[in-house]
This record gives C-alpha cells, sequence and structure tokens, in this order.
C-alpha cells in the first residue's frame, strides 16, 4: 500500500521545495507539481510531491494521521 501525506512548501529552489511535515523540514521534488509555491500544501509521496492539495483538505488527512497514530498508541498499552 502506498501513501502520500500533506507536507508544507516552506521554500523553493527550481524544481525542488523544502517541505515540512510534523515539525521535520526535509528536500522534494516538485518537478510533477512545478506551481508549488511557498505557502502551498503538496501531496508527498516517495519524496516527489504529486499533487497540491487546499490546507483544509491538507489539515483534515493531518488530523485524521494524528488520530491514527494515537489509537495505535492506545493498542499498544
Amino acid at each position: 500500500m502506498c501513501l502520500a501525506v500533506p507536507a508544507l512548501v516552506k521554500s523553493v529552489d527550481g524544481d525542488e521545495a523544502e517541505v515540512e511535515l510534523g515539525g521535520v523540514t526535509r528536500r522534494a521534488s516538485i518537478m510533477l507539481t512545478p506551481e508549488a509555491k511557498v505557502g502551498d500544501y503538496v501531496l508527498l509521496h516517495a519524496g516527489y510531491a504529486i499533487n497540491i492539495v487546499d490546507q483544509a483538505e491538507a489539515e483534515e488527512t493531518l488530523n485524521m494521521l494524528r488520530e491514527m497514530a494515537r489509537l495505535a498508541e492506545d493498542d499498544t498499552e
């Protein structure tokens, strides 16, 4: 199964961007989404931004992922 997660674009340098996800920043390719700009949320998969999503959708997805992680943690206790 593959998963793409929303990441916030912090800076753009050519075909790469610095993105933030959960407080962690990393470099990602924006070759597939050249219109991505600072402040956009992109769906990040295997180091590639594969789509741009609006902020509300990104935040909803991130909240669901946090809730899933919390529930998984509760199951291990």
